[in-house]
């Protein structure tokens, strides 16, 4: 596997731009009447246009057999070895929110949950509150109190929210309070070092007072702690490869990727078509744009396949407003898969479809899994993308004599 580094001691800058589109969750598993994954059943003819004049594979985001969370699978996207470079959720919505992380700082990702009068987790999302109620629930956290604990308590989007616990000596090697699952009780949060005692019995403090404050509320009585992060260093893309970045994503914790390795954010709608207008707006500014569509990981979280099946049509449907915007590279992939079947991330390699005036066409005719698995690209490390992509654009030099 290439380092980032060494990539970057090969970059070189110039004029093309490059474009990666990612589907968030893209990757499925076939639906078990048609046999037909949520890529193979949609109907995609821009996308499978570029597919036929490009050159496709399949990439692991972080290993084959590790299913990865959205902070590993983009940070591979971006060339940086997510082995390497780990970072929880909890830090990547902080920074979402342009929260700024000090070093006495420790962020833990709140999921808004339903529980029943035993305590059994009934739905982990609480019904996806609507993020105004978020903001007042946030509201009334705000009034816990621990001695000798400065709190932050912030809205995301939704029913995601993030505690930001702040003291001297704190640590995030913490286990998560979400237990994943429904039909079973939140978990304590327990310390995964020695020195990590004392921030697990803040963080339950936390949860503890957290659920007498939302006792009374309906759906979402309860909160699910997870991803305990302090923010770690991590060298920009323009220092690495001498880019100029920019981020198009609706979701606040895409965001906080996009701020962390140094993209300019900017301004979109919330529709998709929104964010390829943004696009367009702005082509000229920048020479590297990540857009993000969050709603197909949704719709397989939510196990909703002919909602994913129509999202992925609804952004095929702006891929002539993007080709005609002329890039050098396009490169359409997702972070990693989460199959409607599961309503999970799952550890299944993620499509990839690489266009550019340089690369070498394969035999795929159709953007799909069972197409890109016998793709030019083969299986490969997502952090190889990267690559790929300043080669196709003429940005890396010779390696070696």
């Amino acid at each position: 596997m290439i380092s980032a580094e060494i990539l970057g001691g090969l970059a070189i800058r110039n004029n093309a731009r490059i474009v990666l589109l990612v589907l968030d969750g893209l990757g499925g598993l076939p639906d078990e009447v048609t046999g037909k994954t949520e890529l193979e059943a949609a109907r995609t003819p821009h996308m499978d246009e570029l597919a036929r004049w490009g050159i496709c594979g399949m990439a692991d985001p972080v290993a084959r057999g590790i299913t990865p969370g959205s902070g590993p699978g983009h940070l591979a996207l971006f060339g940086y070895d997510p082995l390497k470079y780990q970072i929880g959720r909890g830090a990547l919505a902080a920074l979402g929110v342009n929260f700024q992380l000090g070093p006495n700082d420790v962020a833990a990702r709140i999921n808004f949950a339903t529980v029943d009068r035993r305590g059994i987790v009934t739905d982990r999302r609480a019904g996806r509150i609507p993020t105004e109620r978020n903001q007042q629930l946030c509201d009334k956290l705000r009034k816990i109190e621990i001695p000798g604990v400065k709190l932050f308590v912030e809205t995301v989007k939704e029913h995601r929210a993030v505690v930001i616990f702040r003291a001297e000596g704190l640590t995030d090697q913490l286990s998560d309070s979400d237990p994943q699952k429904v039909g079973v009780p939140p978990l304590d949060v327990k310390p995964l070092s020695d020195e990590a005692a004392r921030s697990a019995e803040i963080a339950n403090n936390f949860i503890s007072q957290s659920r007498e404050f939302l006792k009374d509320e309906k759906p979402a009585n309860m909160v699910l702690l997870r991803g305990f992060a302090k923010c770690p260093e991590v060298p920009s893309m323009g220092e690495i490869y001498g880019l100029n970045p920019a981020a198009i994503a609706t979701y606040p914790m895409y965001k906080g990727i996009a701020r962390l390795v140094g993209m300019d954010l900017l301004a979109s709608g919330n529709r998709i078509a929104d964010e390829f207008d943004t696009l367009a707006d702005n082509f000229t500014e920048y020479d590297f744009f990540y857009l993000h569509i969050k709603r197909t990981d949704s719709a397989g979280e939510d196990g909703n396949f002919a909602e994913k099946v129509r999202l992925i049509e609804e952004v095929d449907t702006y891929m002539p407003q993007l080709t005609e915007l002329n890039p050098d590279v396009v490169v359409i992939t997702g972070d990693h898969s989460t199959p409607c079947a599961l309503k999970a991330h799952s550890w299944h390699p993620v499509p990839v479809l690489l266009f550019s005036k340089w690369c070498r066409p394969d035999r795929v005719e159709v953007f799909s899994e069972s197409q890109c698995l016998a793709g030019g690209l083969g299986r490969f490390p997502a952090t190889e993308i990267m690559a790929l992509a300043l080669a196709n654009a003429l940005r890396l030099r010779k390696f070696g004599a």
